[in-house]
């Protein structure tokens, strides 16, 4: 468990220290500023990278809606769901107080002004967007996103590409999302920089829970019953061999063969 635990809060860090970074230093860079598309695509790399990194040792969820939508499909253990979240939110936090640390390295750098690229509606929207646009694009992106991971890690999806399809959904969500909320989907990825900046982020860090959570429930009760078939078709498989052996002699076949001579 302690493993797991290092992998979730070293990839939530890479999420937000990557993501987040490419938003406070390079996206309105003079002249090679990176701006949307790159921000977008940043992120999504964040978690492609990781997924190949880490996803053989946590299963790399990097996100506490993420956890507890699994937890809802029955793919993972509600028991461990919480010392994921922790991670999770230590990873975001420790990430967010290092880019602080870098970002104010630049002359006249002001958090005030340039922020860590926190998430908000109204006045803190990048495009003044309001609360009800802000929860209904925070539900509708992450249910997506949720539901993207659940098929992709199926048992029957094709082995290998899990990673891929997760790291261009994320891509995909931000080139729809940043104007409206500077995209969270992620309750750690939004307190890393709320905490950070405080003030009005942290204020509005209630609806970067609630609306993400909400899309990850919904999307993992969905998923449990487009994949009750499956599940049944599988356990049916898996049956087949154990009636077949019904014999003791049959059964012990296999292990007589391995003896030595």
């Amino acid at each position: 468990m302690s493993r797991k635990l290092a992998a979730e809060f070293l990839g939530t860090f890479w999420l937000v220290f990557g993501g987040c970074g490419a938003v406070v230093l390079a996206a309105a860079f003079p002249q090679i500023g990176i701006g949307l598309l790159g921000v977008s695509l940043t992120f999504g790399l964040t978690v492609l990278t990781m997924a190949y990194a880490i996803g053989h040792i946590s299963g790399c969820h990097l996100n506490p809606a993420v956890s507890l939508g699994l937890v809802a499909a029955c793919r993972f253990c509600a028991v461990e769901a919480p010392g994921y979240i922790a991670a999770q939110l230590i990873g975001a936090i420790a990430a967010a107080f290092l880019l602080y640390l870098v970002a104010s390295g630049q002359p006249g750098w002001d958090l005030a002004a340039k922020g860590l690229a926190a998430n908000g509606f109204g006045d803190a929207s990048p495009g003044r967007y309001p609360l009800v646009a802000g929860l209904v694009i925070e539900v509708t992106m992450t249910f997506f996103f949720a539901l993207v991971i659940l098929g992709a890690t199926a048992a029957r999806a094709p082995a290998g590409f899990a990673g891929l399809a997760i790291g261009l959904c994320l891509t995909l969500i931000h080139l729809i999302s940043i104007p409206i909320t500077n995209t969270s989907f992620n309750p750690a990825r939004s307190t890393g920089p709320a905490l950070a900046v405080g003030g009005l982020a942290l204020q509005q860090l209630w609806v970067f829970w609630v609306a993400p959570i909400a899309g990850a429930l919904a999307a993992g009760l969905l998923h449990r019953w487009l994949s009750a078939e499956e599940a049944s078709d599988m356990a049916d498989t898996s049956a087949a061999p154990r009636r077949a052996a019904a014999s003791p002699d049959e059964a012990l076949a296999p292990m007589l063969a391995r003896e030595p001579r």
